[in-house]
């Protein structure tokens, strides 16, 4: 079949709902293997219902002015030109819509990342998402995404590819958790709307990803037939098959947050969702995300997410980017799934106008409602340079790039980067008072993590010697500078006239007897950082530290009785010398972005009291996570790689609970250089007739505005109890009642505020319960009720160090 026919044929495709398939891998740990189709699995969530037609967008929640610009604008598009609305094309950013000059619209660009703008010289690294979720801070949420857009901006990016809550983290293995922020959805959630808030105050659009079930790296993408075209797949991509209770519980929760945020744009995601390509997941897309969630803005594809045409526009998907067939959407003869096949497409009937109208007008009500129509910076013709992805050679269209080239846009951030990269380290360990370092004369540090990056500022592998800032793939960032822990090790001793070693050979380290390394003798304090790589494309095959840490760990504790640790790492490490007596004391610093030196000595002299907080669980070994990557399938079959999400609601820290199983450090655990006190817990009913489900209301963006309504004010005293200002991280858990359904957690975090307190200082912290904390998913009614019964309020400093309490009956009256 000639490829022009078979682009027409699946233009033409009438809309077919997901399926279950008749013989499902099931998941038995991190391998599959096939067994009999177990059909009460899959009537609850192996398969997906359409859910057509896509909703119209309506603007309500604050963007009606905007949606009426964007619909006059949409009223003077030709059929062409609402082709290339909804379809990307190569060009200088990563992802490009082109330019109406007849209108007066200049295109639309679209830049990676969660942490950097990548595609871009002269701009910031700022810290990983891990990182912002370990500060616990509202504040620094915010500002870091505030800030980041503005160097989005600057460099005339409309739209920024972030932030990321899927991954949301149900394997620790999972290769991009880095860029999201933590497996609990509650804090996630929070950390989305901050971010959201932060970019689209700075005028820029934020892009909340990927939506939805994207867990994983492995096979995330179909497998092709190297000898076929760019539509003929051997295997399909795998499917994450999640029950209606544990996507809206979970996986949906933090979405919800970025939509109640009026976020612009939500990215699709790679994988299947329940038998369906999500970017045409009619249910996930229209049904969840646009109908439940009141969502106003676009749906994009992941780049060559889009598998269809009628199937994903029907289903709900907006734009597809970057516009291309293929793997990843690459560029070539073969054209797009979009593009000239929507014109077809409308032309024969299989797609009305008003569905495509409706596409371009929810990508253009966030343009105006951001004043982006109004001086816009122009795009940096310097990121045409720096594009790989498409580079000019590719270009079918001319792009007029004006302004000056290689913008400095990185302004005072450094200062920011630095104080978030402290607040994003987690003191772990700290025996007989090791840390804060006392001006020791005498310092060597250990670990092909401490030094200069050897090749280069922007990588994209792992690489052996340097500090590493930030993980590999499109959410990594392009270094300018970087200070490096050795060297900022180096300024600061040098304060106090201090001799520092330096040993970054980890091979060395592990063979050597290191008292043949010091001089003149034993130092004061040994510091050996160590570093664990993740990227996109793939998974973690471990959860221990890379490059023999642990061996290196172990060689430096044999005779240094001071040892200290420090991770640059994804997220867990199972840290098996925790325990070592010499070892006094570890950080984990996760990814800090470029002021990583000075954002660590800054805790290891004290200048900065650690406030950090893990945002995950670390297990004592690897083996005690559940829920693994699907790594492999020993069948052939088109649709063999299934991902069961039999744990449903047990992820992470829900899951030890539920199990009762040690750890080594529990989720929300950190250490402080001061200690603090929680007391006098109250819990004060907003409402005294509060019912079991929410008022019916219009959907607003978030869904019903009932869910977001505080019902109870929770109150409690925090202090200062030591010797050294810090700041309190107080955290509240919601354990519900018995009568709630089988498979609720132990207790689930509902509140959490950063508070600085000098010394013998109390506050009271006033955490706001919403409808939503209360509540769970009734699937057989389809909405969020409130049990019935006692529920438990907890609040302590970590998941399993709670030290107040209090008990509420929100449905007394019934």
């Amino acid at each position: 079949m000639a490829l022009s026919l078979l682009l027409s044929g699946l233009a033409l495709a009438p809309y077919v709902s997901a399926q279950a398939y008749d013989a499902p891998a099931r998941e038995e740990g991190a391998f599959s293997y096939v067994q009999p189709l177990d059909t009460t699995i899959l009537t609850q969530y192996g398969s997906s219902p359409a859910i057509v037609p896509s909703p119209n967008a309506t603007g309500y929640g604050g963007w009606e002015d905007a949606l009426t610009k964007a619909q006059k604008f949409v009223s003077q598009l030709t059929l062409e030109e609402k082709a290339d609305m909804v379809t990307g094309q190569p060009g200088p950013c990563v992802g490009n819509i082109v330019a109406i000059p007849r209108l007066g619209f200049k295109g639309l660009c679209l830049q990676d990342g969660p942490l950097a703008i990548r595609i871009a010289d002269y701009a910031s690294v700022f810290s990983a998402g891990v990182s912002a979720a370990a500060t616990w801070d509202k504040a620094i949420m915010y500002e870091r995404g505030n800030a980041m857009a503005k160097e989005f901006r600057a460099k005339g990016a409309h739209i920024a590819l972030m932030p990321v809550c899927g991954p949301l983290g149900r394997s620790a293995y999972s290769g991009r958790n880095w860029e999201g922020f933590s497996p609990d959805p509650y804090l996630t959630g929070i950390a989305m709307e901050e971010t959201i808030l932060g970019v689209q105050d700075a005028g820029v659009q934020a892009t909340a990803k990927h939506y939805i079930g994207n867990e994983q790296e492995i096979q995330r993408n179909p497998t092709f037939d190297p000898n076929g075209t760019l539509t003929d797949v051997l295997q399909e991509s795998i499917s994450s098959n999640i029950d209606d209770r544990t996507i809206h519980e979970l996986y949906l929760w933090p979405f919800a947050n970025a939509v109640h945020a009026k976020v612009a744009s939500v990215m699709c995601s790679y994988q299947r969702l329940n038998g369906s390509y999500a970017c045409q997941n009619s249910k996930a897309q229209n049904g969840l995300l646009k109908q439940e969630l009141g969502f106003q803005g676009y749906v994009m594809s992941d780049w060559g997410g889009t598998h269809s045409g009628v199937a994903s526009i029907e289903g709900g998907l907006d734009m597809n980017m970057p516009g291309g067939l293929g793997n990843y959407g690459l560029y070539a003869e073969a054209g797009s799934f979009f593009g000239g096949n929507v014109t077809l497409a409308v032309n024969n009937g299989t797609v009305p106008i008003s569905r495509i109208d409706d596409m371009i007008t929810r990508i253009m009500t966030p343009y105006y409602a951001l004043g982006q129509d109004q001086d816009f910076p122009t795009v940096d013709p310097s990121s045409a340079d720096l594009n790989t992805f498409t580079p000019r050679s590719t270009w079918t269209r001319e792009w007029n790039l004006t302004g000056p080239a290689s913008r400095d846009v990185r302004d005072n951030h450094g200062e920011l980067i630095r104080k978030h990269g402290s607040a994003g380290t987690v003191l772990l360990k700290n025996t007989n008072g090791a840390l804060p370092l006392k001006a020791p004369k005498s310092i060597a540090v250990f670990g092909n993590d401490a030094g200069d990056d050897t090749e280069g500022f922007y990588n994209q592998a792992d690489f052996e010697f340097g500090t590493l800032t930030a993980g590999g793939g499109s959410g990594t960032g392009r270094l300018t500078y970087l200070s490096t822990p050795l060297n900022a090790i180096k300024e600061r001793a040098a304060k106090d006239n201090a001799l520092v070693q330096q040993w970054l050979n980890n091979t060395l380290i592990i063979n050597s007897n290191i008292t043949d390394l010091w001089i003149p003798a034993l130092p004061d304090v040994c510091i050996v950082f160590l570093k664990t790589w993740a990227e996109e494309a793939s998974d973690r095959q471990h959860l221990s530290v890379d490059w023999n840490g642990n061996e290196v760990v172990e060689s430096v504790a044999k005779y240094c009785s001071n040892t200290v640790v420090v991770t640059h790492s994804s997220g867990i490490n199972t840290l098996p010398f925790a325990d070592h007596p010499n070892v006094t004391a570890i950080l984990a610093a996760h990814y800090p972005g470029q002021e990583s030196g000075n954002s660590i000595v800054d805790l290891l002299y004290g200048d900065v009291n650690p406030s950090g907080k893990l945002p995950y669980t670390i297990a004592l070994n690897g083996t005690d996570y559940n829920a693994p990557p699907t790594t492999a399938v020993n069948t052939t079959g088109k649709d063999d790689w299934q991902s069961w999400y039999d744990e449903k609601l047990e992820v992470d820290y829900r899951y030890f609970d539920a199990k009762n199983i040690t750890v080594r450090y529990e989720f929300g655990f950190g250490l402080s250089y001061t200690t603090f006190e929680v007391a006098d817990l109250k819990a004060t009913a907003v409402d005294d007739a509060i019912t079991t489900a929410a008022a019916e209301q219009p959907i607003a963006p978030g869904g019903n505005p009932d869910l977001w309504a505080t019902v109870y004010n929770v109150t409690v005293s925090v202090t200062n109890s030591g010797d050294v200002d810090g700041a309190a991280v107080p955290q509240l858990y919601v354990s519900f009642p018995d009568s709630t359904p089988a498979g609720t957690p132990p207790k689930q975090l509902r509140g959490f505020e950063k508070v600085p307190l000098t010394v013998g200082e109390t506050q009271t912290v006033v955490f706001e319960l919403m409808r939503r904390d209360l509540s769970y998913w009734d699937i057989v009614s389809q909405q969020w009720l409130i049990p019935s019964g006692e529920f438990t309020l907890s609040v302590g400093f970590s998941s399993r160090d709670l030290h107040a309490f209090t008990t509420i009956t929100p449905l007394s009256s019934y």
